[in-house]
């Protein structure tokens, strides 16, 4: 099998040789949008490689606006066909379903075929990554740029599917480039330098996993960092503290999950995580037999910004004295109760829901929709300032229990269903009875 290096090097070869017969775009090629036009004419693939190239150096020397603008180009420029869609379905309304294919490409924006053309160039597929990421910034500002978007997302979504991605386990001993990478990527618990690196990644109750793409060579899509523990952990600081005393891995009877960030921007909502929990979960079930539990120590990101939402809306899902509640959080009361604040947390975790249903929570939706079950609340969990600000210091255990796994992700995905452990439903419960009585 040829290997992905040689590969690349003889695509760089051939794009290279194209440069020569592209003599005709010398004339646009600062101009990004009419090398795309160029591109989509219909020339030869070596010709084709290097117009792409060039498509890419015109766009790197854009400033923000100046990319809005070719998005907004391409969005208009390059959509659906209307005389060829509106021919394939007098076609397909004489012939029926043997021409459902045709009208089904005919459909089909000029704006996907550019993608794929693209992608074909020399470092294509990273270069794709890094022009989506700039799109979701622009689609912020700009709604109408929503259907490009879904293209690129369409796309990437099949090139970075399951089958393409290569699971590795990261240690001390894996190339600087990617321990380095680790440390920027890392979007939970900041990693305070190559010594709390070593930590994560060195002990021997611990582990640490990423996918990878061969288009992205050493640059992880995904990682996640596991605990090998005891028990199933309420608090982050004794995980990560640099006095702890490490477990015996073969005394571990639980496999905490404590970390997941994802590397690439511009594949966001791109789905792989719950690929790579499920698989983590086989290779340790592989290397430790003593191992029964797995479950996750997750932070709550957006408690804290929806209840002090909910305070201003008169019919929201806060009692009277919830909201009260949430003046004490903010003005730090040492008076407060832990089963208050562990009823407000499984108010928000059960009820609050997104625009498109499901949890509210974007960690939640994350290990619900992979079939966890919400097993735990926990106080005072991350004292530190980002878990403070975002939850007042409360973390969540969501349990992976393999013989409930499918179960509980189908009800997620046909209903919303949410699987909870009897004691957090119970919390919610307990204020629901409360808030009748004010």
């Amino acid at each position: 099998m040829i290997s992905s290096s040689i590969f690349n090097d003889l695509v760089a070869r051939i794009a290279e040789a194209g440069r020569s017969l592209a003599l005709g775009t010398q004339a646009t090629a600062g101009d990004p949008l009419a090398l795309c036009e160029n591109l989509l004419s219909g020339k030869g693939e070596a010709t084709g490689l290097a117009i792409a190239e060039q498509v890419f150096d015109a766009y790197g020397g854009l400033d923000p606006e100046g990319r809005r603008t070719f998005f907004r180009q391409i969005s208009e420029r390059f959509s659906v066909d209307d005389a060829a869609l509106e021919k394939a379905v007098e076609v397909w309304r004489a012939e029926g379903s043997s021409a459902a294919r045709a009208l089904h490409f005919a459909s089909e924006p000029r704006s996907q075929e550019l993608i794929r053309r693209l992608n074909r160039a020399p470092g294509g597929t990273k270069a794709l990554v890094g022009m989506r990421a700039d799109l979701l910034d622009a689609v912020r500002e700009d709604e109408t740029l929503q259907p490009l978007d879904i293209d690129f997302q369409h796309l990437l979504a099949s090139w970075f599917n399951r089958g393409f991605l290569e699971l590795r386990r990261i240690d001390w001993s894996t190339p600087a480039a990617i321990l380095e990478k680790i440390i920027a990527y890392e979007a939970v618990h900041e990693i305070a330098g190559w010594e709390d690196l070593r930590r994560r990644v060195a002990a021997p109750d611990r582990r640490l996993y990423g996918f990878f793409h061969p288009a992205l060579v050493d640059d992880p899509l995904i990682f996640v960092e596991v605990a090998l523990t005891a028990a199933v952990p309420d608090a982050i600081q004794p995980i990560l503290t640099e006095d702890r005393e490490p477990l015996e891995p073969n005394k571990a009877t639980t496999a905490t999950f404590y970390s997941i960030s994802n590397c690439q921007k511009g594949l966001r909502n791109i789905s792989f995580g719950n690929f790579l929990i499920k698989q983590v979960v086989e290779e340790l079930r592989r290397e430790f037999d003593g191992l029964t539990t797995f479950a996750t120590l997750s932070p709550v990101p957006g408690l804290r910004r929806w209840a002090e939402q909910e305070t201003e809306t008169e019919d929201g899902l806060l009692a009277n004295e919830q909201r009260d509640l949430v003046a004490k959080l903010n003005g730090d009361d040492p008076e407060i109760a832990d089963d208050e604040v562990l009823s407000l947390a499984a108010v928000y975790l059960l009820h609050a829901k997104g625009r498109r249903g499901g949890a509210l929570d974007p960690v939640a939706r994350f290990h619900l929709g992979n079939g966890a079950r919400l097993e735990r609340i926990n106080v005072a969990a991350d004292l530190s300032g980002r878990g403070r600000a975002n939850a007042w210091g409360m973390m969540v255990n969501y349990l992976y229990d393999l013989k409930s796994i499918e179960k509980n992700h189908e009800a997620y995905a046909n209903d919303g269903s949410i699987a909870a452990s009897t004691a957090v439903q119970r919390l919610a419960k307990s204020r629901k009875r409360s808030s009748a009585h004010v």
